[in-house]
């Protein structure tokens, strides 16, 4: 991962979750551990391969935890650290800006 230290604080931030999936990975892992099958699922159209990515980036930034367990067929688990419970308010905050100044538009609310 690139290095945070430069730049303000707002543009540290952005560059740890400023793309399309990271906000959305930490809002699943929001309710507890999660297994990499149950976030690609959850993830309507990410790749597994940019799941990984992005699973490990928050890794290596401390923000999730990764857990192996020795079973067959091995088990991986995914959790948030709390720097990442310290992230869920700046999600939540997006939710609330996307509800109220991004609604979405039904397909139906056309035909009107």
């Amino acid at each position: 991962m690139k290095q945070l230290s430069a730049g303000c604080p707002i543009a540290r931030t952005a560059s740890l979750i400023g793309d399309r999936w990271t906000p959305l990975v930490v809002r699943d892992l929001a309710s507890g551990s999660r297994r990499f099958v149950e976030l690609q699922r959850s993830l309507e159209g990410i790749s597994p391969k940019t799941l990984a990515d992005r699973l490990r980036r928050l890794e290596e930034a401390d923000v999730i935890t990764r857990a192996s367990y020795a079973e067959m067929p091995p088990r991986v688990e995914y959790e948030l650290t709390a720097k990442g419970i310290a992230l869920l308010p700046i999600i939540e905050s997006m939710r609330d800006f996307g509800d109220t100044w991004l609604a979405c538009k039904s397909p139906l609310s056309t035909l009107n």
